[in-house]
């Protein structure tokens, strides 16, 4: 290497420190500007992520709870205290089994006021199951072609055959009910 070369080869290297000195002059006085606001958002962060952490600490123990009461009620149904933690920690889960202990019971009255649940699938659940204590027609989302199978039948002991057919074209061949269906239809034809 001539001299000139290393003389351009030390200018070169000069120049890319002088680079990163300048690069790290221009963060430090950046720090210093913006010093306050720069911890400000970093202990921001770190309270985010603590109280999200504390929130499903709490949320899981809070579950853990009701999920013991849940399994308490499962031997022992009577236990008010668990019946408690049950409601207060995961309402939903004690609709459910209170739905569950009231079809078991046949207990209409709990029905009735499990009705007017705001949880859709236990208000429907409810409904049907009252309807059907009562041995009365039901409206029911998830039980719509069971629903719709009972109404036929109850046309039927009622001596309407033709709302009876109406009903049973209502449900799909398809259907799981669809055995039913034509014992049900093969019924009318007796019956005219």
């Amino acid at each position: 290497m001539s001299i000139q070369d290393n003389v351009n080869y030390v200018k070169k290297e000069l120049s890319g420190d002088e680079k990163v000195l300048e690069s790290a002059l221009k963060i430090e006085t950046l720090y210093k500007k913006h010093k306050f606001k720069i911890w400000a958002v970093v202990a921001a962060l770190l309270l985010f992520f603590a109280g999200k952490a504390v929130m499903n600490a709490m949320h899981e123990a809070k579950l853990a709870e009701a999920n013991q009461a849940f399994l308490t009620l499962q031997t022992k149904a009577d236990d008010t205290e668990a019946l408690q933690i049950l409601k207060t920690k995961n309402p939903a889960l004690f609709e459910l089994f209170t739905y569950a202990q009231a079809a078991k019971k046949k207990d209409a009255k709990a029905l009735s006021i499990l009705a007017g649940s705001s949880n859709t699938v236990i208000a429907d659940a409810s409904k049907y199951t009252t309807a059907t204590l009562e041995r009365k027609p039901a409206d029911s989302k998830l039980y719509k072609e069971l629903a719709l199978l009972e109404e036929a039948y109850l046309a039927i002991k009622a001596g309407d055959t033709k709302s009876a057919k109406a009903k049973l074209e209502l449900i799909n061949e398809r259907s799981p009910l669809a055995m039913l269906v034509s014992l049900l239809r093969h019924s009318t034809l007796k019956a005219q």
